[in-house]
């Protein structure tokens, strides 16, 4: 039998990464592909299936090649009939993207949040399915979370769960007025840290990254920066650390989960400084008792772990 292709596509605010994996499970190759989400959700959807056929034409392939496509939006929605309820990152609300998408295919085209999608690829790849209860966090330009609850995905009632960005929450800082309600993303995303440091240096404090402004200071960027002992980059990514150990600490003692997976472009830049943080931070606000033998750790999939996602959210439907 002639072998059948997995296409993975991740959805992001500024780019699109589609990837074509083997039955071996093996990215065989990829493309990038930049986007515009000011021109509306009928362009986003233009621009994947641009990607898709890219990635077709690149390697040879016609559509009888593929077994699905399987979608990761930075939303809310809906897997079984793709609709996003509302996706902020993309500037897209009731929309359904799966109905749009599979206008222009007869193979099946799936879709899933993105860090659910991750989480799926995580729940495989990384832990061969053999994991009970999970919390994936992603800290990039802003927050998302997936759950694993008894082995499965735990999507809610009506596909919020794991909206972890938007959670209310207390910091021992103080939330600078720019930064809106102080929840979990507007205290310790990437987006969060780089506002923070342009406000020192509005005031006069010295950093490294006065050159860098605010479009540049990415996530390796930043990196950098504290590696090199600056002041102040090192002091706004601790207190993102001690923002995320905190809510970690709080989420484990609801949940009682056994397993936390951290990911998004902060933690793979620097997680050798920030996991001993938040780990430490962690075990200081979590129930003792729940909080006992919970691993957490960095994922090893990086971003590739939506792409590898694609290959169990297929496995998921169309078995």
């Amino acid at each position: 039998m002639k072998e059948k292709f997995i296409i993975s596509v991740d959805l992001g605010g500024t780019k699109i990464l589609s990837a074509l994996l083997s039955q071996k499970n093996e990215i065989v190759d990829r493309v990038k592909m930049a986007t515009d989400i000011t021109k509306g959700p009928h362009f986003i959807v233009e621009c994947i299936l641009d990607s898709i056929k890219e990635i077709l034409t690149k390697n040879s392939m016609i559509e009888t090649d593929i077994k699905a496509i399987c979608l990761g939006v930075p939303g809310t929605v809906d897997p079984q009939s793709g609709f996003i309820g509302n996706a902020p990152n993309l500037g897209i609300k009731n929309f359904n993207i799966k109905e749009a998408l599979q206008n222009n295919f007869k193979v099946p085209v799936l879709i899933e949040n993105d860090v659910n999608l991750a989480a799926l690829g995580i729940k495989r790849f990384e832990f061969n399915n053999k994991v009970n209860n999970m919390l994936i966090v992603f800290i990039g330009t802003g927050i998302g979370a997936a759950l694993v609850f008894n082995g499965k995905m735990y999507r809610g009632s009506s596909f919020y769960a794991g909206e972890i960005g938007h959670m209310k929450v207390s910091s021992n800082g103080e939330l600078d007025s720019s930064a809106g309600e102080s929840t979990f993303e507007n205290l310790a995303s990437r987006t969060a840290i780089v506002r923070s440091i342009l406000n020192d240096i509005k005031k006069g404090k010295n950093t490294k990254l006065i050159k860098a402004g605010k479009s540049k200071i990415k996530s390796k960027v930043l990196a950098k920066a504290v590696f090199d002992g600056d002041k102040i980059a090192t002091k706004h990514v601790d207190k993102a650390c001690n923002v995320i150990g905190t809510v970690l600490g709080s989420v484990t003692t609801l949940l009682n989960i056994d397993t936390i997976v951290l990911g998004g472009g902060v933690i793979e830049a620097m997680d050798e400084y920030m996991m001993p943080k938040i780990i430490n931070i962690f075990e200081h606000s979590v129930l003792p008792e729940a909080g006992k033998n919970v691993v957490i750790v960095p994922t090893k999939l990086g971003d590739d772990a939506p792409l590898y996602g694609g290959v169990e959210l297929a496995a998921e439907f169309l078995n």
